[in-house]
């Protein structure tokens, strides 16, 4: 089996219906620039059906980056189809992403819609949407609370009415890697080469990159997933993470994506501008705490040697490098360090001894020290020298 696995980006869908994430169409453009710079697979623009704002956003995006696959989600409707297929009409690499639930529960509740009235829908509107393009995705919307049994014989059916990929989301982000690679193994069996099976989980329980994980270690090939991993309720997997497990983990996870990854910092920031807000600062790999180092014990390792507390590379994410932050639980080799690339780098053992003194004390008031007030310590600590 190949290890190659197809990253479909769903910032710009999904992650945009998490709140405060509402993109216009330039800011779209803004975040796609990135997007295509960091080498996706599959660029997913906007749902056309949703309003003018998500057709005018798909079709631009198709027009500025004509050379990267393009998709546009749409409900197993005729109209949503239609109106997905006109907004992907200048695509040269169109996908229509079509979805529909499949739980029991969504059936009762949502459809009050028989099994069999359910299967005929999404049969039909795969073969309508094959007559507008050739790459049909097919959704099966909650799946992982769906029965095994029906699942794969839905998935059976729509690659038999022309999807070529077969996607089982975790929808409510309620599954577990273990019970996730097991639905996604059986299907998998179950189609064969026929199609790729791919996943889209969120992260409602804290296990999106961890089911992610785990659905690729069963046979799924496509991720989709987006930047910060931004998206409905709690978000998606995030697009840096299991990107970067499998560029540091390659030993235990041997599978390779497109990403370059130098760019997802960029990616990460272009985001973070056209929206509300941005990751948390301890947000592995573009957090802004990430490669920053505080405790004393962490500091004296790294200054050392920077393998002893980063695994990975700032560098090969688009970071600058890491960073020492001073605090109340820094110790004196750090501290000695920040006065040395702020001009004391002379300093006596009882001149640092003084400073350090100082710098303690002002640690224990206030979040962190600034540069000017340990430049301020130096100075005071060195204002008795003799002049020369």
């Amino acid at each position: 089996m190949s290890q190659r696995v197809y990253i479909f980006d769903t910032t710009l869908r999904d992650g945009e219906q998490s709140p405060g994430c509402s993109m216009t169409v330039p800011e779209k453009l803004k975040v796609g620039a990135k997007l295509v710079d960091l080498g996706v697979d599959i660029l997913e623009a906007g749902f056309p059906i949703a309003s003018q704002g998500d057709f005018d956003a798909v079709q631009a995006v198709s027009q500025e980056f004509p050379w990267v696959q393009v998709a546009a989600l749409a409900r197993c409707t005729k109209m949503d189809i239609e109106r997905a297929a006109q907004s992907l009409s200048t695509a040269k690499r169109p996908r229509i992403h079509t979805f529909m639930a499949t739980s029991d529960i969504h059936l009762k509740f949502k459809f009050k819609k028989s099994r069999e009235q359910v299967l005929e829908d999404i049969v039909n509107s795969i073969r309508l949407a094959r007559q507008y393009c050739d790459d049909v995705e097919f959704s099966a919307e909650d799946a992982s609370r769906t029965d095994l049994d029906y699942l794969e014989l839905v998935s059976r059916e729509a690659v038999a009415a022309g999807a070529r990929t077969i996607n089982l989301p975790d929808t409510v982000g309620y599954s577990v890697p273990s019970e996730y690679a097991v639905m996604i193994g059986r299907i998998v069996k179950a189609l064969g080469d026929t199609a790729i099976v791919s996943v889209h989980c969120h992260d409602d329980l804290g296990l999106a990159v961890a089911n992610s994980l785990a659905a690729v270690e069963a046979g799924a090939r496509q991720i989709e997933c987006t930047i910060n991993g931004i998206g409905e309720r709690a978000g998606n997997c995030s697009l840096e993470e299991i990107v970067m497990i499998f560029k540091t983990r390659n030993d235990k996870a041997p599978f390779t994506t497109g990403i370059r990854t130098e760019h997802l910092y960029a990616a990460s920031q272009a985001l973070t501008s056209c929206i509300s807000f941005g990751p948390q600062p301890n947000k592995a790999i573009v957090g802004e705490n990430a490669f920053a180092h505080e405790a004393g014990i962490h500091q004296d390792g790294y200054l050392k040697n920077k393998s002893t507390y980063e695994i990975i590379d700032p560098k090969s994410v688009g970071v600058p490098e890491g960073r020492l932050v001073l605090g109340k639980h820094s110790g004196r080799h750090a501290l000695k360090q920040r006065c040395s690339d702020l001009g004391y780098g002379d300093l006596s053992k009882e001149e640092l001894d003084a400073v350090y003194q100082g710098f303690t004390a002002l640690a224990d008031r206030v979040k962190g020290v600034r540069n000017e007030a340990i430049a301020d310590l130096c100075r005071e600590a060195t204002s008795a020298r003799q002049p020369a």
